[in-house]
């Protein structure tokens, strides 16, 4: 478990927090957001290669703001590997070995196995491809058993074809070993497929904690609903009957009054030819501004009244409806498909 209370932290004319943030023990806790956001600086703070202007830092329950890195029982594994050219496999695995007192046991074979580096112990990194240069880091961090490993985006620099061997080992390896692992990523793939909890950062500050599904899928903020890719946010003023966006009266189930925002997730909107008889509480016309290619589906932009609401449908539905510039169509979605914040 990691649990940081209030702390500030001015680095290079930037300034982290004030921000307080709890990782759960056992946890597989992905720490997202923008570049230039903190997420590195937040991570150095924590491994102790940076100290707090102010507030406390708790690793598996002891304070550690004050201790030195190699005290704080942390392992950290660069993006970049940070491994030592002129040394072995089995040398780079060894090196933190010498910072423990001599009556600390642990064991080589062990993560050796799990990582699957019996063939490599004789090599120099220069010999390594990516994902061994990874797995020889992974073993130099969990050697020293440390309570909390804390991984800095360790699969930006991957090809894509090691990805997600690695990204299975991290998940395969944080079970096996129930330690508590921190890694910082703008990946939404590697988050959705390997965490379990998570928070983002924007500016230093933290903008939404929780479970990964609870932050993907119901974002507490427009930045939050921007950042993980949510179309469609609006201001909005919201009354008893619905929020009004730009004459717009759209229902929803919340029961916010006043100011605030929503959200319609593209893939919740349904886009049709001909008005049809569904149990979607919003219905509108408009006439479509742009169809754009977005992966596997396609983006509809449909203006409603000088609203622009965003749609997703595939390949086939698009061919089907000869969905192209210039046609009218009806849109539908749920009450239940708006977010409200």
């Amino acid at each position: 478990m990691i649990r940081l209370r209030d702390i500030k932290v001015s680095f290079k004319g930037f300034q982290l927090g004030s921000l307080n943030l709890e990782v759960p023990e056992g946890a597989f806790f992905m720490l997202m957001g923008p570049t230039g956001s903190g997420k590195t600086l937040l991570l150095e703070t924590v491994a102790g290669l940076v100290k707090p202007d102010m507030g406390t830092i708790e690793v598996a329950g002891t304070d550690v703001t004050e201790k030195l890195p190699g005290r704080r029982s942390v392992g950290i594994v660069y993006q970049d590997t940070a491994l030592f050219p002129h040394l072995s496999v089995k040398q780079n695995i060894m090196y933190g070995i010498r910072y423990l007192p001599e009556d600390s046991e642990y064991n080589f074979d062990r993560f050796v196995d799990i990582l699957d580096l019996q063939p490599l112990l004789d090599r120099l990194p220069g010999k390594l491809s990516g994902g061994e240069k990874q797995r020889t880091a992974l073993a130099r961090a969990l050697i020293t058993d440390p309570d909390v490993i804390l991984l800095d985006e360790p699969l930006s620099s991957l090809d894509q074809m090691f990805k997600g061997e690695i990204r299975s080992e991290l998940r395969r390896l944080q079970r096996e070993s129930s330690k508590t692992f921190l890694m910082t990523t703008h990946d939404f793939t590697d988050a959705l497929s390997m965490g379990t909890h998570g928070a983002v950062i924007n500016a230093g500050k933290i903008e939404q904690e929780g479970e990964i599904d609870e932050i993907f899928y119901n974002p507490k903020t427009p930045f939050m609903a921007s950042f993980v890719g949510m179309k469609n946010v609006f201001p909005a003023e919201f009354k008893e009957d619905g929020a009004v966006v730009k004459k717009l009266l759209i229902r929803h189930t919340s029961d916010k009054r006043g100011h605030g925002f929503l959200a319609i997730p593209p893939e919740s909107i349904v886009v049709s030819r001909e008005t049809t008889i569904t149990s979607e509480r919003n219905h509108f016309t408009g006439t479509i501004t742009s169809v754009e290619r977005a992966g596997p589906v396609f983006s509809i932009s449909v203006d409603c009244g000088n609203l622009i609401i965003v749609s997703s449908v595939t390949r086939s539905a698009l061919s089907q409806l000869d969905l192209t510039e210039g046609r009218d169509v009806y849109i539908s979605f749920k009450a239940s498909a708006v977010h409200v914040f």
